[in-house]
């Protein structure tokens, strides 16, 4: 009797030990199962510069949305295609940038709603983006601005 007990004891430990990973790789593997209904959408950027597969979607800094996948369109532009939260809905106004959380962390995409009535169906494509801000762009603007401005004082 004794060993049935102890047995029955295992047994039950190894289950929640076994349902206890499978939830784990679940969550941090980002799998959907337990989510709900979700809907594709896509936007055309001019850049996606440091923007990633499975980088969140934001509205008012709510994560609404991962990013799914990243390609060229036709017409050599940055296709993103997002997969939103189900319940969330798009106006069609909206407009879709890109941005860093951190000054030099990971990028995301901020949607900012419009005031529209209508909203974008699923498939349907955002028509207002914004590219990612390029740091270094604007840190060598600031340094060659500063240099010019300088040599231009002294040659005064």
């Amino acid at each position: 009797m004794r060993q049935t007990v102890a047995e029955t004891t295992v047994g039950v430990f190894v289950l929640v030990g076994m349902v206890c990973l499978a939830y784990l790789a679940i969550s941090l593997g980002d799998l959907n199962i337990l989510q709900g209904s979700s809907y594709r959408v896509s936007a055309l950027f001019d850049s996606v510069s440091g923007l990633k597969d499975g980088a969140t979607v934001e509205i008012a800094g709510v994560e609404v949305g991962k990013v799914e996948e990243i390609g060229l369109s036709s017409d050599d532009r940055a296709r993103v295609k997002i997969r939103i939260r189900g319940g969330v809905k798009i106006t069609d106004d909206v407009i879709a940038s890109i941005r860093t959380k951190v000054i030099i962390g990971d990028r995301y995409i901020k949607l900012e709603q419009g005031g529209s009535e209508k909203y974008i169906a699923a498939g349907g494509t955002i028509r207002d983006t914004t590219p990612p801000m390029d740091i270094e762009e604007l840190i060598g603007q600031f340094i060659f601005g500063k240099v010019d401005s300088v040599s231009k004082e002294k040659d005064e």
